[in-house]
C-alpha cells in the first residue's frame, strides 16, 4: 500500500502545489499574522488542516509546536498527526475539526470581536451554562498542559475553535507553549495583551504556571462577560473572585497552579448555581 499522502510525506519542494496534487484544496488561510499559510484539504473522503511556515520566526514556532504535541495529548486539543519539511521550512498535519476559532486576526485586518456576527458576539450570547461548560473544558485541556509540565504562551481566544452545533471548545494553535519555568530573555513575549500577564513584559522575569493561571483567569473573564469592555460580567460575584485572585498582578498572589485554579472556579460555579 502506498504511503498516505499527507501522513506519510517526508520531504516537499512547495506546500500548496502538493496539497493540490494529493487532494482538493477547499479553504486558505493565507493572511495569518503568524507568518504561516494554512489550508483545508481534502484527500479522497477525509478532510485536514495543513499548516505551513517558510519565514524562519514561523517556521521555529511550528518545531516548537511539534514538541508540544509530543508532550501533551487531550481531547480538547486539536492532535497533531504528522509534519513535514518543505522548502525552507515545516508543515503540521492535523486533522479538521468543524467549528469556528473566536477570534482571527489577519495581516490586513485586526479587531471584529465586538461586531454583531462575530464569533465572539455570538459566543458569549450563548446560554451562560453553556458557556460555563466551555470553559470548563479550556480548563480541563490545560490541566493537561500543566501535568506535562509545559506553561502558555500566546494563548488567547484565537487558540479557541468552537463548535455551535454540538457546543463543544477545542483549544488549537498552542504553538509558543513551552516547558517551565524559564526566564524571560527578550523583551516581551508574543501575545495578545488582553490575556497576558505583566510578566511576560519584563526581560529577566520568570514564567511558570503562575503565569498560565493568569492567562487562563483572563479568558474566564472574557469569555463570562457580555460585552468586549468587561461591563456586562454574567457569573457570580464568587466567580469573579477567583478571577480576580487568579489574575493578581504579583505572581506570588494567584493561586499556585491550574489545578488549585480549577478546583476554586468550580467550587464557585457549584455555589452560584
Amino acid at each position: 500500500m502506498p504511503p498516505h499522502p499527507l501522513l506519510g510525506a517526508e520531504a516537499v519542494d512547495a506546500l500548496e502545489p502538493y496539497l493540490e496534487e494529493v487532494g482538493t484544496v477547499f479553504h486558505a488561510f493565507r493572511e495569518q499574522d503568524s507568518g504561516c499559510v494554512s489550508y483545508g484539504v481534502a484527500v479522497g473522503d477525509e478532510q485536514w488542516f495543513v499548516k505551513g511556515a517558510t519565514e524562519p520566526e514561523a517556521t521555529v514556532s511550528l518545531r516548537r509546536a511539534v514538541k508540544v504535541h509530543a508532550a501533551v495529548q487531550h481531547p480538547m486539543i486539536v492532535p497533531l498527526q504528522h509534519s513535514f519539511d518543505i522548502a525552507g521550512g515545516l508543515a503540521l498535519v492535523y486533522p479538521w475539526v468543524d467549528g469556528t476559532v473566536l477570534y482571527h486576526p489577519t495581516v490586513s485586518r485586526h479587531g471584529g470581536r465586538t461586531a454583531p456576527d462575530s464569533p465572539m458576539v455570538r459566543f458569549r450570547r450563548l446560554p451562560v451554562p453553556v458557556i460555563l461548560q466551555a470553559l470548563d473544558q479550556i480548563l480541563d485541556a490545560h490541566l493537561a498542559v500543566e501535568q506535562a509540565g509545559l506553561v502558555a504562551v500566546d494563548f488567547y481566544d484565537g487558540c479557541l475553535l468552537y463548535d455551535f452545533d454540538c457546543d463543544r471548545m477545542m483549544l488549537c494553535d498552542l504553538d509558543e507553549y513551552r516547558p517551565g519555568p524559564f526566564i524571560l530573555e527578550a523583551d516581551r513575549l508574543p501575545g495578545s495583551r488582553r490575556f497576558m500577564a505583566p510578566e511576560e513584559f519584563i526581560k529577566g522575569s520568570t514564567i511558570d504556571i503562575r503565569t498560565t493561571v493568569f492567562e487562563l483567569g483572563r479568558a474566564l473573564r472574557l469569555l463570562l462577560d457580555a460585552g468586549d469592555e468587561e461591563q456586562e460580567w454574567r457569573g457570580s460575584p464568587s466567580q469573579l473572585a477567583v478571577i480576580e485572585s487568579a489574575t493578581a498582578g504579583d505572581p506570588a498572589h494567584r493561586f499556585a497552579s491550574v489545578k488549585a485554579l480549577t478546583h476554586a472556579w468550580r467550587g464557585a460555579s457549584r455555589t452560584s448555581g
